[in-house]
């Protein structure tokens, strides 16, 4: 009797629906265990993160999740008033100070409450004076999550340290409160929530963000529309740069194949011979044309360098400081493969080389010219090269007797 029977069908099927069950029992791990601190990275205010955030909750709430209100900013939009009912509200502690009262969020009655997921809006929010033991709201999040509570929330652009500076000069309105950037980068999701210019200029006008008083100056101040394009673009931008770091790590983990062309990932090979320093700079322009990080690699192969090519590797560490790249050191005996090595853990797209300039003699002694071996092996990989032709830095001439020279006494622009 073979085994094609009803019996083997339906041993195959059991079989096959334990594998399936098992592979979405793993997934739902997976997915349950993300989102212990997620946050809502607003382009701009008004775009609606309050209203993301919340609507987060609903859902968690939804699947019998324990979520809680631990501080909500309404301004007096109706639709993010509507959105809070339902929810169990932690109270506002009542503070006052210089003669007013404020509210502020109850850190400890949050603790003490200890929910499964606490909403906390305005991750970037001062606290008043004498509220907590903490003068950042972010700093009171950071506590929660080391309590053991999800945190979910909501901080804009332009509250990053990193950024807020370059969004004063550039609306000429000052950023007081601020968020490092390592906080929000330490979340396990940032969520982008977005808003075309327009469509923003058009909720203000609506009455959807500000008070109807205070819509006139902020159209015509930190709301014009080449503004709203700006903090759009360096919300995308910030975005993009922790997804494409995501994505390396995730490539890692996986020791993916081959190579993966999201973006332009470019890297220069160094090496402390005369003239690298062009060779830098003409990756460095590379790198800025097509919009791409720059990793700079030197390999080293055996005993330390001596005086001069010490110095010349420094020189090069600062250009490329300079350059805004990335200066990496690996060992390697075999240069080009340490060199493709490092390329297929980068996931990096193009590679950009010297010539060689060994003789063929030492080519043939030395084990074959590397730039053969760095084009042979990146093939492969599936990494473009370019091999630059080496320029030795000229020496100053010397100036003739025939040739004028210049007087300390004058200078070119003295007629």
């Amino acid at each position: 009797m073979n085994g094609d029977g009803p019996n083997a069908t339906s041993a195959a099927t059991d079989e096959a629906v334990s594998a399936a069950a098992a592979l979405e029992a793993d997934a739902t791990e997976v997915v349950e265990a993300a989102g212990h601190f997620r946050v809502y990275l607003g382009a701009a205010p008004g775009v609606g993160k309050t209203y993301a955030m919340l609507n987060e909750g609903r859902r968690r709430k939804g699947r019998g999740t324990d979520v809680v209100v631990g501080f909500v900013e309404c301004h007096g939009r109706p639709l993010t008033e509507a959105l809070v009912e339902g929810f169990e509200v932690v109270p506002r502690k009542v503070v006052a100070y210089r003669g007013s009262r404020f509210e502020e969020m109850d850190l400890d009655a949050i603790l003490a409450r200890h929910p499964k997921v606490a909403l906390v809006d305005e991750l970037a929010h001062t606290n008043v004076p004498g509220s907590g033991r903490h003068e950042k709201r972010w700093q009171d999040v950071l506590e929660l999550l080391d309590a053991g509570i999800d945190v979910i929330t909501t901080v804009n652009i332009q509250h990053l340290e990193s950024i807020a500076d370059a969004v004063e000069e550039m609306t000429g309105t000052p950023v007081r409160e601020r968020v490092p950037d390592w906080v929000v980068r330490r979340a396990d999701q940032i969520e982008l929530v977005d808003s075309s210019a327009e469509q923003l200029r058009r909720r203000m006008l609506h009455g959807n963000i500000y008070p109807p008083e205070k819509v006139p100056q902020a159209l015509a101040h930190f709301f014009r529309t080449d503004n709203l394009i700006a903090l759009r673009e360096l919300a995308l931008r910030f975005l993009a740069d922790e997804t494409e770091e995501e994505l390396l790590e995730h490539l890692r983990r996986r020791r993916a194949e081959g190579t993966w062309e999201t973006t332009e990932r470019i890297m220069v090979g160094v090496t402390a011979a005369p003239g690298t320093d062009t060779l830098l700079r003409r990756a460095g322009r590379i790198a800025a044309r097509v919009k791409g990080e720059l990793d700079v690699v030197h390999v080293a192969t055996g005993d330390a360098p001596g005086p001069g090519a010490a110095a010349r590797l420094g020189a090069l560490r600062e250009l490329a400081g300079a350059l805004g790249a990335h200066w990496h050191e690996v060992h390697g005996t075999d240069p080009a493969r340490a060199l493709i090595g490092f390329a297929r853990e980068r996931h990096t797209t193009q590679l950009v080389i010297g010539s060689s300039q060994r003789s063929r003699l030492r080519e043939l002694l030395g084990g074959g010219s590397v730039v053969r071996r760095v084009l042979r092996e990146a093939g492969s990989a599936g990494i473009d090269v370019h091999v630059i032709a080496r320029r030795e830095p000229r020496a100053p001439r010397e100036a003739t007797d025939d040739e004028p020279t210049a007087s300390p006494s004058h200078s070119a622009s003295s007629s």
